[in-house]
């Protein structure tokens, strides 16, 4: 008999998903999530782990949901806050895979807070097609799911460098998809129009959290901390343009310092 359960945010300490994976060594489970950043991203893909200290999901396990079962009627009872938090994934996806979707989050913003029955559908579809593609591509992130993570090296910094406390996980990710943006345009990696597109975007879903009284330097030790970086090798998911992104190791201290200076000052 699998075990059922409904999973309302991606930020709890321990995932009720990783305790399915960890118990009796690992037994049947079914995901119902009922936020939109789950139901995009969060239950798909078969991720579990939980957050310490030293850094976001440093616990953690691969362990594949027998089904995901999803009903957009529920995100209806949702604080637009909690609502907003799962749109910063649904921009991440449009990003590194879809430049359609990305539009469609451009062009039409109030029927995505109004809730449009059919743009709601779509999202969750494409988001899912999205991670699902990937995942099954490389299921144990050893290549291709590393796209999948936009927006969370910066991000993933923020919400330890606060406790866990101040943001929600997609505030963080929008934050973090910023800062990632500032450092492909640094690096010459991403035409300037396509930038302020992101940039455009990332404003119109907001707000997030303030930054206030958040240091750089704070920031960039923990990248260090992430479970993705290798032998003291960040690696961070840069766009090239809008539907597309690549993973880059080679990046300069420098210049990641001078992203998150940027996007610090930008959400003050």
């Amino acid at each position: 008999m699998p075990l059922s359960f409904s999973r309302r945010s991606a930020s709890s300490s321990f995932n009720t998903d990783y305790l399915a994976a960890i118990y009796m060594r690992g037994v049947p489970v079914i995901q119902i999530p009922t936020t939109l950043l789950a139901q995009v991203d969060a239950a798909v893909g078969g991720k579990t782990g939980g957050n310490l200290v030293a850094g976001k999901n440093l616990i953690g396990s691969f362990h594949q949901p027998l089904a995901v079962l999803v009903d957009s009627d529920v995100l209806g009872t949702l604080p637009e806050r909690e609502y907003r938090a799962g749109l910063y994934e649904v921009i991440k996806h449009g990003v590194i895979a879809s430049a359609p979707l990305f539009l469609r989050m451009e062009r039409e913003r109030d029927a995505v807070f109004a809730q449009d029955a059919e743009i709601v559908e779509h999202m969750v579809a494409e988001s899912v097609r999205i991670k699902a593609d990937v995942v099954s591509a490389d299921e144990r992130e050893s290549g291709l799911r590393r796209i999948l993570n936009f927006g969370h090296t910066f991000g993933h910094a923020l919400e330890a460098e606060t406790k866990y406390t101040r943001f929600l996980h997609g505030e963080a990710v929008s934050w973090g998809m910023r800062a990632a943006t500032h450092l492909a345009l640094a690096l010459g990696m991403l035409p300037e129009d396509e930038a302020k597109r992101i940039f455009s975007v990332l404003t119109a879903y907001g707000p997030i959290p303030t930054v206030a009284a958040i240091g750089a330097g704070a920031l960039q030790a923990r990248l260090l901390k992430d479970k993705k970086t290798v032998q003291s090798r960040i690696h961070f998911v840069l766009p090239v343009r809008i539907g597309e992104v690549v993973v880059r190791a080679d990046v300069t201290e420098d210049a990641v310092r001078g992203a998150i200076e940027t996007a610090l000052a930008e959400c003050l």
